[in-house]
């Protein structure tokens, strides 16, 4: 990097990995790993798939802040991002992601296994360029496609441990499959004004707010549903199935409201709550996990 590194650019290169978004990303990870196991992985599995998995996303998030800043310098939520703000240039958002992107491959491939580095690319270009420079602008199912990049999480830190891909591992990328559009359609539909400006064809914007809201009500139904099969396989156990059914019901009852009040206000309090649900959904499933190997 040519200009001098100080706290306030650490900031900013911070700021391009999105910290609360990849730390979302990496405790789905984490679940993945501890749920591939009985007990506790193998340690050097589990730090060096952690902060590989960590890496790729953190080069991912840098990339789409490269791709989109144009239209993030039209948006209101995304103004105050570094390039927009001129606090970083092109060059130093591209060298910044190349250098912990292929940081992240070397990690994986030689700690932990080159499957888990194979899905791990796959994931951050699925993401990074597939979604983000294609299907973002082309179709108003770009969250519902480009969701498979960001449900990949639990499955890479499954592998990163057992070195296959199991079927309960695909279970939890199932859930987070049908999670993603209920989640962004919210968000979509409190700020569609700033997706029309910047041409960008959410489905608020394309069919409108009357149809994305009863899209949401209709995916945190399939979702309800979906969460309970970790049950009904033997993956998980009463623990978990409780928890599920409530915060699920949770999850309906605010697209319920989305449907009755139709103001932007319920569908940011949506958006919050499905952050807390997959948390909460992912930790009853890690609690469940433990709960069932200490007692057998």
């Amino acid at each position: 990097m040519s200009h001098k590194l100080t706290v306030h650019s650490w900031k900013n290169y911070l700021a391009l990995c999105k910290p609360r978004v990849v730390a979302l990303i990496v405790f789905t990870a984490i679940v993945g790993m501890l749920l591939a196991v009985p007990g506790m992985p193998p340690l050097d599995k589990f730090f060096y798939g952690t902060l590989g998995i960590a890496l790729a996303a953190s080069s991912a998030a840098a990339l789409n802040h490269f791709i989109d800043q144009k239209s993030d310098a039209e948006m209101a939520r995304t103004r105050y991002r570094p390039l927009p703000m001129g606090e970083l240039n092109s060059w130093h958002v591209l060298t910044f992601a190349g250098i912990i992107g292929v940081a992240s491959m070397l990690i994986l491939i030689i700690k932990v296994n080159t499957l888990t580095a194979f899905l791990t690319f796959l994931s951050l270009i699925g993401y990074a360029v597939i979604y983000t420079v294609y299907l973002k602008k082309m179709t108003p199912q770009n969250i519902v496609i480009g969701g498979a990049a960001g449900a990949a999480p639990p499955v890479l830190g499954w592998v990163s441990i057992t070195g296959d891909i199991h079927p309960h591992a695909l279970l939890l990328f199932l859930i987070i499959f049908v999670w993603t559009p209920p989640h962004f359609w919210a968000l979509a539909i409190a700020r569609r004004e700033e997706y029309a400006k910047v041409d960008i064809p959410m489905l608020p914007v394309t069919h409108g707010v009357a149809f994305t809201r009863l899209q949401i009500l209709l995916y945190t139904i399939l979702l309800l549903i979906t969460t309970i099969l970790p049950y009904l396989t033997g993956m998980s156990g009463l623990i978990y199935l409780s928890i599920a059914i409530l915060l699920g019901f949770g999850f309906i009852f605010f697209a319920v409201q989305m449907m009755r009040k139709k103001d932007n206000q319920t569908a940011m309090r949506t958006f919050a709550y499905s952050i807390i649900y997959l948390m909460l959904i992912f930790a009853a499933l890690l609690i469940d996990h433990y709960f069932r190997f200490t007692v057998s």
